[in-house]
């Protein structure tokens, strides 16, 4: 047996098509209806753009970072020197890459120098990294625009697309790399000061990765921050990063007793965090604003039950139950509440599929600067859909809808037949 009636249905659909003279149901019914579309189109596109902008974040960070990093903690040799580097690398790296589960284990030289280019100078931070190594990462090897050619890293050096822009370089051109720490003799330390050519230009999709930062070959690198024979540091990739805590304990064993590690949610986890934070206030908001948009649909349901008292009467008058009076009011809520969301689901979808000419064309009206990709990291506005977030405005904007339109429409079943008819 269905819910609802036939003759309900009918009933329902002629007092949502109520004329203005009718009391002015209509314009309340497209308020109602209007209110609710945005109110789900707003969250929709909110939680679209909150899950993009965290799909891309991550993603770089993966895409061009290690997803743990082992050190060393400081420690003295037999020489006197005070060191936080490893000297047996190759043989770590084997046992870390032994490690079930890490696809990669790379030793890393880092240092932060100056690049000078003519008579423009960059601070920049120089990864000295084997060529085989550079190429497993995605962000690096495959990056969203890339110019020359990075297998030939060993003939020179690659640099961020933000650095080249600091310093007017492009491919071909030598620029200099000063290490302030470099040469040390008798005398003193003195300034060492190479020249490298630019093989090899990328875009890793983070303005802070592309702002800073160089490759170098690792031989090259050792030997131009005084480190032969040593590293400072392992890149390890796992094949679950969203587990990366897992790997941690098997990770510290394999690289011995003086190895510190540090994964990347340590390195992002007060933004990510900030990002949770951020994202369950942000839904409460805008669940208050679907909230605001249902109590419109209230509104209107208890204009239409004042207006249409004398038709309650005579319905009930002729043998329609309460029950009945009551499924025909829920179904004129009922309706305005689903087809303002399915409008609303429409919108937004539309908005985080066609997000990137809809931005443009809004950078476009501003005069351009609308996004900043030094203050927000990243080069444009993410959205990407998730079936989870769209269900989850759809069962909020229909719930809502559903649980407000149930108090106008008992008041309606309630409805005294014989005070409804008295002065008619």
């Amino acid at each position: 047996m269905p819910m609802f009636s036939g003759f309900e249905w009918m009933i329902a659909w002629r007092y949502l098509r109520a004329r203005r003279a009718e009391g002015g149901v209509s314009v309340m019914t497209w308020i109602s209806l209007i209110g609710i579309t945005l109110a789900v189109f707003a969250l929709i596109a909110t939680l679209a753009v909150r899950s993009g902008f965290r799909a891309e974040f991550v993603d770089t960070i993966l895409g061009a970072n290690a997803h743990v990093t082992v050190y060393s903690s400081t420690y003295v040799t037999d020489t006197g020197q005070t060191l936080r580097t490893f000297t047996d690398y190759d043989e770590i790296a084997d046992r870390l890459a032994a490690v079930p589960g890490v696809t990669r284990a790379a030793p890393l030289v880092k240092g932060q120098v100056l690049a000078n280019l003519r008579d423009s100078n960059a601070g920049i931070e120089v990864f000295g990294i084997q060529k085989d190594d550079l190429l497993s990462l995605p962000r690096i090897a495959e990056a969203e625009e890339a110019w020359g050619d990075i297998n030939r890293l060993e003939e020179g050096v690659a640099i961020g697309s933000g650095v080249a822009r600091e310093l007017g370089a492009t491919i071909g051109d030598r620029i200099k790399i000063i290490n302030p720490n470099g040469v040390r003799s008798v005398m003193g330390t003195s300034p060492r000061v190479n020249a490298y050519e630019v093989v090899y230009i990328f875009t890793a999709g983070r303005y802070d990765i592309d702002r800073t930062r160089v490759y170098m070959p690792f031989a090259e690198a050792q030997s131009f921050f005084n480190k032969e024979e040593q590293a400072d540091e392992f890149e390890v990739m796992v094949e679950d990063p969203d587990n990366v805590d897992a790997y941690t304990p098997a990770l510290l064993e394999a690289a011995g007793e003086r190895a510190l590690v540090w994964t990347w949610r340590d390195a992002s986890g007060a933004f990510l965090r900030a990002l949770d934070v951020e994202d369950n206030v942000m839904f409460i908001i805008l669940s208050i604003l679907v909230l605001i948009a249902a109590m419109n649909i209230v509104s209107g349901l208890i204009m239409l039950v004042k207006n249409k008292g004398r038709d309650i009467g005579i319905l009930r008058t002729v043998g329609l139950t309460e029950g009945s009076i009551l499924r025909i009011f829920f179904l004129c809520g009922a309706f305005t509440g689903t087809i303002g969301t399915i409008a609303g689901v429409i919108l937004g979808c539309l908005f985080a599929i066609y997000i990137d000419p809809i931005f443009s064309f809004v950078n476009t009206i501003m005069g351009g600067g609308v996004w900043d990709p030094s203050i927000r990291g990243i080069y444009y506005l993410p959205a990407r859909l998730e079936l989870g977030d769209v269900l989850s405005a759809v069962f909020l904007a229909l719930g809502l809808s559903f649980v407000v339109t149930i108090f106008p429409a008992r008041r309606a079943a309630r409805m005294n037949p014989v005070e409804a008819l008295r002065y008619e």
